[in-house]
C-alpha cells in the first residue's frame, strides 16, 4: 500500500514525496513540511522517491546551515548510507534504460578493480575521494554525516560506498543480460537497517480524549462528545489499531465505504466524517499529527426528497396528542401494570411539552423536578446542561402553555419530590444517557402506534411545527429562537434579552389542542 511507504503520501490520487520540517527550522523554510510531486503512477513514484527525498533533505540541510547548526540532522550509519546509494543507483539504471543503446555500454573493468581495492582498505584517502568523495559530500549536504576527510569514520563510509557502487554494477551487468531478479550479496547492504524516521505512534484514543477536553474547556461538548465518539470507535474498529500516525487517506476512504454497510449516508456525512475531520485538523494544528488524512474525504449522497412539510399538520398533531392523552399502559395477569410509572408519564406528557415548547425531545426527557417552578401563577421549565445536556451548552427558561396545567401536569409533578421526572437514573453522570434512551423509546413507540406520518421525524416534527405556528401568529423569529434554543441569526440579534415575560406572552398566544 502507498500509505506504508516511508516519506510518500497520496493526495487525491497523486503521489508526493514528503518530509517534515523540524520545528526549529520552520521559521526559516516557511513551511511545516516539504513535498515534491511524483505523479499518479505508483511504480514511477517509487522510482522517483529516493531522489526527491534527497532534494528535500538538501533544502533542510541548507536551512540548518543558515540556522548555524553543525550536527547532522539525519545521521546515518555507513551501512544505511551504502544501502541508500545502492537503491539510487538502481533507480538511475532503470531510468536510463528508457534510452536506446544504454544497455550496450560496457562496464569499466578498471573501475571494478579500484572499487575492490577501496573495499579491501588498500586505497589511499586520495583514491577513495576520487571514487566516492562526491557521494560523501552529497550525504554531508543532506545532513547524514559530518566525518572529516581522512578520519576513520570517513574511510568507513567511503569503503561502504565502494561496496554499494560495486554491488550496483553487478546488478547492472545482470540486467544487461536480461536478468532483473538480482539481489545484493554484500552483508553490509543486506543487513542495513532502514532509518528510523517514521512518525512516532499517536494513540487515537488519547487524541480523542484530549480533543474532547479542549472543546469542553471552551464551553462545548458538555456531553463529552458521546455521539461523536461513535465515529472514533468505528474508525478504530475498522483499522484494528490505535495509531493515528499510521492512518492514510486510503484508510479513510475504505473506512467510509465499510461504514456504509451499517450506517446511513446522512449519518456519515453529518456526524462521522465531520467528527474525524475536526479531530485530525485539531491534532495537526497542535503538531500532534503530521497531516490530516481525513481532509477532502467525502461521501456523495443523494439529495433528500421532501414530499411534504417537515412538521406535523394541525390534524396530525391533534390526533397524536389525543392518543397520548388517553394512553393507558398494558395490564398483565393479576392486574399488574406492565410498565414503569415514569415511562407511562413520559408517553403522556413529553409530546405535549414538545408541542408547546418546540424543545428537543431529549431536553424534555431529562427534566428534573428542580427544573420546574411556578412564576406568577405559570409553570416555567429550565432546560439546563446540568440535567443532562443541551446542544448549545446554554440554559434557557421556557414558560409552559396554560393547557398543560389544565390537563393535570402539576398533579403528576406533585408525585415527584426531586430528581428526574421521566427516568429513574440516580447519578447525575447517567442522566443524559437515560434521557436519550427514553427519547428514542418514545419515538419508536409513536412510530409503532402509527402516530407519526411518513416524512416527519417524531421529535423534530414538533420543532418545525412550533416555528410554523409561531410565524402564523406573527411572533418574531428571535423570540421563537430564544424559546427553542436556536442561536442568534445575526450579530444584532445577540443584543438585548428575550425576557421571560416576552416568552410567556408569546406562548399564551398558541391555541389549545382539542382533546375530545
Amino acid at each position: 500500500m502507498a500509505g506504508n511507504v516511508r516519506n510518500m503520501t497520496n493526495r487525491n490520487g497523486r503521489y508526493h514525496a514528503r518530509l517534515v520540517v523540524p520545528k526549529d527550522l520552520r521559521s526559516i523554510i516557511g513551511k511545516t513540511e516539504l513535498r515534491t510531486p511524483l505523479g499518479a503512477d505508483w511504480r514511477e513514484a517509487l522510482k522517483l522517491l529516493p531522489g526527491a527525498i534527497a532534494q528535500l533533505q538538501h533544502r533542510i540541510a541548507l536551512a540548518e546551515r543558515q540556522a548555524g547548526k553543525g550536527k547532522p540532522r539525519y545521521p546515518l550509519a555507513p551501512d544505511q548510507i551504502a544501502a541508500n546509494l545502492y537503491t539510487r543507483r538502481l533507480v538511475q539504471d532503470e531510468l536510463m534504460r528508457e534510452h536506446p543503446g544504454y544497455a550496450s555500454t560496457s562496464i569499466d573493468d578498471r573501475l571494478v578493480s579500484r572499487l575492490r581495492a577501496g573495499i579491501a582498505g588498500s586505497a589511499t584517502n586520495q583514491e577513495l575521494a576520487e571514487l566516492v568523495g562526491a557521494q560523501i559530500e552529497v550525504f554531508r549536504n543532506l545532513g547524514n554525516l559530518e566525518a572529516a576527510l581522512g578520519s576513520k569514520e570517513w574511510r568507513d563510509i567511503a569503503r561502504a560506498l565502494c561496496t554499494a557502487e560495486l554491488e550496483a554494477l553487478g546488478r547492472v551487468a545482470e540486467r544487461d543480460e536480461g536478468d532483473f531478479s538480482g539481489k545484493p550479496t554484500a552483508p553490509l547492504i543486506i543487513n542495513a537497517q532502514p532509518p528510523e524516521d517514521a512518525p512516532a505512534p499517536v494513540s487515537l484514543t488519547k487524541l480523542w480524549n484530549s480533543y474532547v477536553q479542549s472543546r469542553q474547556d471552551l464551553g462545548y461538548m458538555g456531553d463529552g462528545g458521546r455521539r461523536q465518539e461513535l465515529a472514533v470507535r468505528s474508525l478504530r474498529k475498522f483499522l484494528r489499531h490505535d495509531n493515528a500516525a499510521k492512518i492514510t487517506k486510503k484508510d479513510m476512504t475504505d473506512w467510509v465505504e465499510d461504514t456504509l454497510k451499517e450506517k446511513q449516508p446522512s449519518t456519515i456525512n453529518k456526524v462521522y466524517l465531520p467528527t474525524i475531520r475536526s479531530l485530525f485538523r485539531w491534532a495537526t494544528e497542535k503538531d500532534m499529527m503530521i497531516d490530516n488524512p481525513a481532509a477532502g474525504t467525502k461521501l456523495a449522497s443523494k439529495r433528500a426528497v421532501q414530499n411534504r412539510e417537515r412538521g406535523y399538520t394541525t390534524d396530525e398533531a391533534t390526533k397524536l396528542l389525543q392518543a397520548v392523552h388517553s394512553y393507558e399502559p398494558k395490564v398483565g395477569h393479576h392486574g399488574k401494570v406492565m410498565e414503569a410509572v415514569k415511562v407511562t408519564a413520559a408517553k403522556r406528557w413529553v409530546p405535549w411539552l414538545c408541542a408547546f415548547t418546540g424543545a428537543r425531545v431529549a431536553e424534555i426527557t431529562q427534566l428534573r423536578r428542580e427544573d420546574i417552578r411556578e412564576v406568577d401563577g405559570d409553570l416555567v421549565i429550565r432546560i439546563t446542561p446540568e440535567a443532562g445536556g443541551t446542544k448549545s451548552g446554554q440554559w434557557r427558561d421556557v414558560p409552559l402553555h396554560p393547557q398543560i396545567a389544565a390537563l393535570g401536569f402539576p398533579t403528576y409533578l406533585d408525585t415527584i419530590n426531586s430528581g428526574p421526572i421521566f427516568h429513574n437514573a440516580t447519578e447525575p453522570k447517567l442522566y443524559q444517557r437515560h434521557a436519550k434512551k427514553l427519547a428514542n423509546r418514545i419515538g419508536d413507540w409513536l412510530n409503532e402506534e402509527k402516530l407519526v406520518p411518513g416524512g416527519v421525524q417524531p421529535s423534530h416534527g414538533w420543532r418545525h411545527r412550533f416555528k410554523t405556528v409561531g410565524r402564523e401568529l406573527a411572533i418574531q423569529d428571535r423570540v421563537l429562537d430564544a424559546i427553542q434554543g436556536h442561536a442568534a441569526r445575526t450579530a444584532g440579534d445577540a443584543y438585548g434579552d428575550v425576557t421571560l415575560a416576552t416568552k410567556k406572552a408569546s406562548i399564551k398566544r398558541f391555541p389549545d389542542y382539542s382533546v375530545k
